[in-house]
């Protein structure tokens, strides 16, 4: 009897141990996932749109408010490498043509936000050019001056740009410009806009202004064969008639205006707004938009 009982003790010994084993957790390692800034702004519709920012993202490039057939805001970059990338065909077109480089250019920046607007990307209209009686290629439809206007849409980019040579050339509403000098790229601008190219009536200062900040009269001068002074004082902001006032941090230039007055207005110092301008004085003009934050 006493041996059986020692028997049963052996085996519930025997079972307690094999129970005893610890569990191991195991736990899955999630990937490292970087911090992204959320920044809230507002569309050209006025609705917020959330983006994001990197930590590394450059914050001393200078911005240019562009009015295309949509909205655009791009960099001072942006539009340099969009010289870069048509200046070739802009000068082709000057001597087939006889358009100045400067106008072709300074017109496709202004049109196309410098390729970065809706026409430019959807249709590869860099000019705003409208269907127009007698257009039979293909067609986008886009918000301008009325809503759903007809665009032409084009393959490619050089495409817009021989139509835009053939859209002026084809047309007797802009034969005056013809009789004007080549390198006289003020006279042109003012010319677009009294032949009727665009209703806004700043649409010359806007070329003008483009033209001289940017240099891109040195093309004309490199077609000419003359030579190129380049423009050193620095020329304002091409202005953009639908922003109203500090909007998203812009105030328009009004009379009796000067840099100092609008740092008090805004509580800001005359430096802060030459930087945030790209500014080398404090030459500022009527209907020019200072960013101001």
């Amino acid at each position: 009897m006493f041996k059986k009982i020692l028997f049963l003790l052996a085996i519930v010994t025997l079972a307690s141990c094999g129970s005893s084993k610890s569990k191991v957790a195991t736990t899955k390692k999630t990937a490292y996932k970087p911090k992204r800034e959320v920044v809230t702004r507002k569309s050209h519709t006025g609705k917020p749109v959330a983006t994001t920012k990197s930590s590394s993202a450059s914050n001393n490039r200078s911005t240019e408010v562009i009015e295309s057939t949509s909205r655009t805001v791009v960099y001072s970059e942006v539009i340099n490498n969009y010289v870069s990338q048509y200046k070739e065909i802009a000068k082709s077109n000057m001597r087939q043509y006889g358009i100045p480089a400067s106008i072709i250019l300074a017109q496709g920046i202004l049109e196309s936000g410098a390729g970065s607007g809706t026409l430019s990307k959807t249709a590869n209209n860099h000019f705003g050019i409208k269907c127009h009686t007698g257009w039979t290629g293909e067609s986008v439809r886009h918000d301008d001056d009325s809503d759903q206007e007809c665009f032409r849409k084009y393959n490619d980019p050089a495409e817009s740009y021989k139509d835009h040579a053939e859209f002026l050339t084809g047309r007797s509403r802009y034969a005056s410009l013809f009789k004007l000098e080549k390198g006289d790229y003020e006279a042109w601008a003012k010319g677009l806009k009294a032949a009727g190219y665009a209703t806004d009536p700043k649409y010359p200062d806007k070329l003008i202004s483009y033209i001289e900040r940017y240099n891109l009269h040195q093309y004309d001068s490199e077609v000419l064969g003359t030579t190129f002074t380049p423009i050193q004082k620095s020329q304002p902001i091409a202005s953009n008639t639908t922003i109203p006032n500090n909007s998203e941090g812009f105030y328009e230039v009004t009379k009796g205006d000067t840099l100092y007055s609008i740092s008090k207005k805004f509580n800001t110092t005359v430096d802060d707004l030459k930087r945030l301008n790209n500014l080398s004085d404090n030459a500022i003009s009527i209907g020019q938009f200072i960013k101001v934050k």
